[in-house]
């Protein structure tokens, strides 16, 4: 794995090193630097430090391993590969995403997921083990959401206005979500066992990942959350 020093070089020309690299890349002393790794495709990427906003943005196939945590918009409007993060991200994480998977070891911020899209085969994954802050979900329109809550000391698995303008995608807490209020236009119901086999491969991704046994993450309840319509909006329409 070629060594990579992030020291003193901004986020531009420490792209430019990551690209000209043959192969896999060990990028260290990262100080915020952002974009890191922004539409790569075909290498592994270690990044050790603290990366900047947008990690792995329009990502296309590469996969990004950090040690510690990672600012806001990590896999921003990200469209195949793989993004582990070993700490907390900020807000907005899996922006727009298309496709690909995003591991969160720890907590997120808020609007995680917001605006999250599928087409045919391409379902992006987001997993976040901690817990999340208000608008988790905000108009997702495909893919699938986890959030383990693991933990999270008695408080609840997500904040305020979950889900708001869902219009598609599936989202899991593993939690019984009692004291949590959805939008109307938003179904929620226990997991059923079809459910849990939905989320099986990325969990059990997870556990390996993270450190954790599967069998513990999937034994507690989980509360899917879907939309009761694919255009909720539909009767504020002139034209329906």
């Amino acid at each position: 794995m070629i060594k990579i020093d992030a020291g003193g070089s901004d986020f531009r020309e420490l792209n430019e090193k990551i690209r000209a690299a043959e192969g896999d890349c060990e990028v260290v002393g990262c100080l915020g630097q952002r974009f890191i790794g922004a539409g790569m495709a075909g290498k592994t990427i270690r990044v050790r430090g603290i990366s900047g906003n947008a990690l792995g943005a329009y990502l296309n196939g590469a996969t990004i391993l950090t040690d510690g945590n990672a600012q806001d918009a990590v896999g921003d409007t990200m469209n195949a590969g793989k993004i582990v993060i070993r700490g907390d991200v900020g807000d907005a994480a899996g922006y727009a995403m298309r496709g690909g998977a995003i591991f969160v070891k720890g907590n997120a911020g808020y609007r995680a997921g917001i605006h999250m899209k599928e087409y045919r085969e391409k379902i992006p994954v987001l997993v976040i083990g901690g817990r999340t802050g208000s608008f988790l979900g905000e108009y997702q329109a495909g893919g699938r959401m986890i959030v383990l809550g693991l933990h999270a000391d008695g408080k609840p698995v997500v904040g305020n206005f979950p889900c708001m303008g869902m219009h598609g995608g599936k989202l899991y807490l593993r939690s019984d979500c009692k004291g949590v209020v959805f939008p109307e236009r938003v179904h929620t119901r226990p997991a059923t066992a079809e459910d849990l086999n939905e989320i099986q491969a990325p969990l059990e991704e997870f556990a390996e990942r993270f450190g954790y046994r599967f069998s513990d993450l999937i034994g507690a309840p989980f509360t899917v959350a879907v939309p009761d319509s694919k255009n909720p909006y539909k009767q504020m329409y002139v034209a329906n």
